[in-house]
């Protein structure tokens, strides 16, 4: 069964240490995504169409709002994997352009080869999760050593600078779909069906499918699963709250319907994240 051995979780986002033997479903995030293996198998990562290896020497890159899926093959042990969900915010304090990963294309490539310093890095943050989960080096030091390299290392961003005009068409979008997402974020426990959403914003249901990917790069219910999953980490992680309340505002009927939902798209249920973000010492706030 896969597990989450640890988790640490700031204004960074959050890195995960997994060691998987399950397969999740296709999802998306909302941040830069980068996955590299520490032990065991190697394994494999669906990203868009495409199907991509994670081995000791190749690392799997998914851009923010990009479909991906994790494909576990029986035949194989488990897979121990350093996931990062960097947020673009944070990442543009080191360089203002670096905030566009927030954005569709920041990598070219939904993999690439990883140098000695990059594994270097992830060994060491991976250890530093495991034997000093209260670190200050994790964000301080390692993670923020960590994505420099891979951002010099894999996309075009670390010297141009995003065009303004690039950055305008890419903060524009349809009207209607800025709406749609505007109601989503404030309501995500809502009912609607995509159908509804599509009536509501004025076009037919192959209009709606369209425009929104085109403006965030994902499926409308690809994105809508993942506000709900953003929603239900701060809130799991931020908050006492308990579990059942928040799956109940995140529109689940059942408390098993809700844990199911978390671990088909995090690996571990919700209760369990829970308690291994409160081992590693991040209080509620």
């Amino acid at each position: 069964m896969s597990e989450a051995l640890e988790i640490a979780h700031g204004t960074f986002g959050r890195v995960a240490l997994l060691d998987m033997d399950r397969s999740l479903v296709r999802h998306a995030h909302p941040h830069c995504h980068v996955l590299l293996k520490v032990e065991g198998d190697d394994t494999q990562f669906l990203v868009g169409d495409r199907v991509v290896a994670l081995t000791d020497e190749q690392a799997v890159l998914v851009n923010a709002w990009e479909t991906h899926a994790y494909l576990h093959d029986p035949r194989r042990a488990k897979a121990m994997i350093l996931a990062l969900y960097i947020e673009p915010d944070w990442l543009g304090a080191f360089r203002r352009n670096w905030a566009a990963s927030g954005a569709p294309g920041f990598f070219g490539q939904p993999s690439g080869g990883v140098t000695p310093t990059i594994r270097r890095l992830a060994h060491d943050l991976a250890a530093e999760m495991v034997y000093a989960p209260h670190s200050s080096h994790i964000q301080d030091q390692l993670l923020s050593g960590l994505m420099i390299a891979v951002i010099e290392r894999f996309t075009a961003w670390r010297e141009a600078a995003e065009s303004l005009r690039a950055a305008a068409r890419r903060n524009a979008g349809d009207w209607r779909i800025r709406r749609t997402i505007a109601r989503v974020r404030a309501e995500p426990g809502a009912t609607m069906g995509i159908e509804a959403l599509a009536r509501e914003a004025g076009l037919s249901r192959a209009q709606f499918y369209r425009l929104f990917e085109q403006s965030t790069g994902a499926p409308p219910h690809v994105f809508l699963n993942a506000i709900r999953i953003e929603q239900a980490v701060e809130a799991i992680v931020g908050s006492d709250e308990p579990l059942a309340v928040i799956g109940t505002r995140l529109g689940f009927a059942a408390p098993a319907h809700f844990s199911r939902f978390f671990r088909d798209h995090v690996s571990v249920p919700p209760s369990i994240f829970r308690s291994i973000v409160r081992r590693s010492g991040q209080p509620a706030v």
